[in-house]
C-alpha cells in the first residue's frame, strides 16, 4: 500500500463505518475507488469526499443531497458548489433551529411534569 491510497478495510477503520456502508456509498456513486482485481483502494479524493459525506450526514443532509452537491464540483466547479452549499446550509440551519425549539419545549414540559409528580409524591408522605 502506498501513501496515496488506502485499502477498503483501512477506509472502514479510518472513518468508523461498516463495510456495508462503504459499499453502499460506492453503489450510489458517492465514492469511486480504484479496483485491482477484487481489492478496492481509496486515494486522497475519496478520503476527502468521505469526510464531506460524514460531515453532511452529521448536519442532517440526505445522501441524495450530498451526492448532488458533490456532483456540482465535477460539473461546474468550486464557485457554484460554494453557492449551493450556502443555500443548503441556510435551509438546514432553519430545520435545526426548529428541532432545537421542539426539543426545548419538550424538555420544559417533561421538567414541569416531573416537578408536579415530585410535589404529588411529597403530599403522599
Amino acid at each position: 500500500m502506498t501513501e496515496d491510497r488506502i485499502s477498503f478495510k483501512d477506509m472502514c477503520a479510518r472513518f468508523e463505518v461498516t463495510p456495508r456502508t462503504l459499499r453502499y456509498y460506492e453503489y450510489i456513486e458517492l465514492l469511486q475507488p480504484r479496483k485491482e482485481g477484487r481489492a478496492r483502494f481509496y486515494g486522497p479524493r475519496e478520503v476527502a469526499r468521505m469526510t464531506l459525506i460524514l460531515r453532511g450526514r452529521r448536519f442532517g443532509f440526505s445522501l441524495e443531497e450530498i451526492r448532488q452537491w458533490l456532483q456540482i464540483y465535477d460539473k461546474k466547479g468550486s464557485r457554484e458548489q460554494y453557492q449551493v452549499w450556502i443555500d443548503m446550509a441556510d435551509r438546514q440551519l432553519a430545520v435545526l433551529d426548529g428541532q432545537i425549539a421542539d426539543l426545548t419545549a419538550a424538555r420544559a414540559d417533561l421538567d414541569q411534569l416531573r416537578q408536579t409528580t415530585v410535589a404529588e409524591l411529597a403530599k403522599m408522605g
